[in-house]
């Protein structure tokens, strides 16, 4: 299997183009993403991602994170996703429409001359009711609502970018209880698909400090759709702008809420990093 290495601000996947490599022929996916993810015995990574042929849009992007499960959509990896299509030559670009389970997503390269310089998501509306987060209980939007996890109460506000997100505002997000407290909300009866787990610093009313425990993946370096929600959760708790800049671990990403059309924006990097085989068959 060919496969290009690809991450953004450090959360990492590997992209398989499943127009040549058949997608029937990868054979169990959740299996093949358990060993490809492993970092110690696969490529290691985050994610892995297959570029899929769409009836309803430019490519199909299907994403498996590193315990086999496969989530509705991915910030960071769409924006590996869409530059990997571009200078693959699967798009014309610079604009894209992505088909994933969260619906039509559409990246923007931004190009200096012909090398992507990074890449703009429109992510859509973000979803506030708590049917669409999933969430259980009553009562919409779920701002600042009691979650008892690991023996403590915290206060959540919950978003869905396409994807389930618990954001926590928290005094120092370094000191954060993010290995205990994330595993211990992600799979909380409160959420039926589990959640994303968001822990949150205000700097200020333009900026954010983030740390993030994924549903499927536990703590990454980075969570653009968490991001997003976290932009979301500081606009509905009046913590913070409606433009930030969201600080990650290896570098930040620009969020916007727009006033006009309700869409949450999406601004960072993607980069290569290596390109190589994987067996399909174990030895």
């Amino acid at each position: 299997m060919h496969f290009v290495k690809m991450h953004g601000l450090g959360n990492d996947f590997v992209l398989v183009n499943a127009l040549e490599e058949k997608e029937q022929e990868l054979g169990d996916l959740p299996t093949l993403a358990r060993r490809v993810c492993h970092r110690r015995f696969g490529i290691g990574a985050d994610g892995l991602i297959l570029v899929l042929p769409s009836a309803r849009a430019d490519l199909r992007m299907r994403i498996f994170n590193p315990d086999g499960s496969e989530p509705e959509m991915c910030g960071n990896g769409i924006r590996c996703f869409a530059r990997y299509a571009y200078e693959e030559g699967l798009v014309r670009g610079p604009e894209i429409q992505v088909e994933t389970l969260a619906g039509i997503i559409k990246p923007r390269l931004i190009l200096n001359g012909n090398k992507v310089a990074g890449v703009r998501v429109d992510m859509g509306e973000p979803r506030l009711e708590r049917g669409q987060i999933p969430m259980a209980g009553e009562g919409s939007p779920v701002v600042d609502e009691p979650v008892t996890a690991a023996g403590t109460t915290w206060r959540g506000t919950c978003v869905s970018m396409g994807n389930p997100h618990c954001v926590f505002f928290v005094e120092d997000v370094a000191g954060a209880p993010v290995t205990t407290v994330g595993p211990a909300v992600e799979n909380h009866p409160l959420f039926p698909q589990r959640t994303n787990v968001e822990f949150i610093e205000v700097l200020n009313r333009g900026e954010l400090k983030m740390r993030v425990w994924e549903r499927g993946a536990g703590e990454t370096m980075a969570c653009g759709t968490g991001a997003c929600a976290a932009a979301v959760a500081g606009v509905l708790t009046g913590r913070s702008n409606r433009e930030v800049t969201v600080h990650l671990a290896a570098g930040d990403l620009q969020i916007e809420w727009s006033r006009e059309n309700n869409h949450v924006y999406m601004t960072g990097p993607a980069v290569e990093v290596f390109r190589g085989h994987f067996p399909l068959h174990e030895e």
